[in-house]
């Protein structure tokens, strides 16, 4: 079966593997979005631009092991992973000790020297503390100066999720740009009720779209349109009740089909709950880690990397659910990998 579907063995069962000056203040630009909108996506493409070198970037995630640090390691020249939670919470500090130290580094020549800094938040975050962050913070504004707030906006699930997360609205209102992904998926229609929908969030920002994060590199470090004011800051966000994030990791190889199969069943029986399940997954018979993404019903194509971004090995899979706890979801593998041994 999957030999008809991959028929080059050379491509592997995931088809192709895919590969300032001292004193002045540092522009940053802080990506943001909700969960699987394709923030990652648009970053790795930004750095494999030319665009894009001289970059350093922080990354945070909603989850006790970082896969978007992974993803990007490479591409950056410094990448950090602040702790488990929310920019907007409990790692504000994080963010100021990161920052510090990249600037101490640098100085002390200990990571290469670059000319900006990226930040790309956790899809529950709120941008506008990230802000305040700045403004308050002296010494951090003396240094680096926010440059734009993007916000990647899934066409495809965009709707539900503006309605139902009060995280998604702040993140649209406190932009300078917005991005809509996956509009392929979404079609001309859906796409234009969007741009309607998000113009009345925010009149004042751009709106760009992007497919397999192919954007023109100079939108996510200069906005298409200056702006004076911010839309001004608004309260923390309060996560919405339910979110859950837990990690499964497993040391020796995945059978393919049978973890296949079961996320078919969790998607077919919980899908909606679904918000975020991300991964780098050792299957078995790849060369390569396997990079699996699923927001709600949609699952996007697996892709085998071309190697490891580092020396662990293990399959590692981080959910973002609201009320799917670890325990069913795990003893939904073991049942499908116990039959499929059978």
């Amino acid at each position: 079966m999957l030999d008809d579907l991959f028929p080059s063995r050379e491509a592997g069962l995931f088809g192709r593997r895919q590969k300032r000056e001292r004193g002045a203040r540092i522009p940053v630009s802080v990506v943001t979005g909700f969960l699987g909108a394709g923030k990652t996506t648009l970053l790795r493409h930004f750095l494999a631009t030319p665009e894009g070198r001289g970059t350093a970037v922080i990354i945070n995630e909603f989850g006790a092991v970082g896969i978007d640090d992974a993803l990007v390691r490479n591409s950056a020249d410094e990448t950090v992973l602040l702790g488990n939670g929310c920019l907007c919470c409990i790692t504000r500090s994080d963010l100021q000790v990161a920052l510090r130290r990249l600037v101490f580094d640098r100085e002390r020549g200990t990571v290469p020297p670059f000319q900006r800094v990226i930040i790309e938040t956790s899809g529950l975050a709120d941008p506008g503390p990230i802000l305040q962050t700045f403004s308050t913070d002296r010494a951090l504004g003396g240094e680096f100066h926010v440059e734009v707030v993007l916000t990647v906006v899934d066409a495809a699930n965009a709707e539900a999720t503006l309605s139902a997360a009060a995280e998604a609205r702040k993140q649209v209102i406190l932009a300078d740009a917005l991005v809509i992904t996956k509009p392929d998926l979404a079609g001309d229609a859906t796409v234009a009720l969007l741009r309607d929908r998000l113009r009345a969030l925010n009149a004042r920002a751009s709106i760009e779209t992007a497919i397999a994060g192919e954007l023109d590199p100079c939108r996510i470090i200069e906005p298409a349109s200056r702006m004076g004011d911010r839309s001004g800051f608004v309260a923390e966000a309060a996560h919405s009740d339910g979110i859950l994030s837990f990690v499964i990791e497993q040391d020796e190889p995945m059978e393919w089909l049978a973890f296949a199969r079961a996320m078919e069943t969790l998607i077919a029986l919980r899908g909606a709950d679904l918000l975020r399940v991300k991964g780098l997954l050792n299957v078995a018979g790849s060369r390569g880690p396997v990079v699996v993404q699923y927001v709600q019903h949609l699952a996007h194509p697996p892709v085998e990397l071309q190697s490891w971004p580092d020396a662990d090995r293990a399959s590692r899979l981080v959910f973002i659910t609201r009320g799917v706890a670890e325990r069913e979801v795990r003893n939904l593998f073991a049942a499908v990998r116990a039959l499929a041994r059978d």
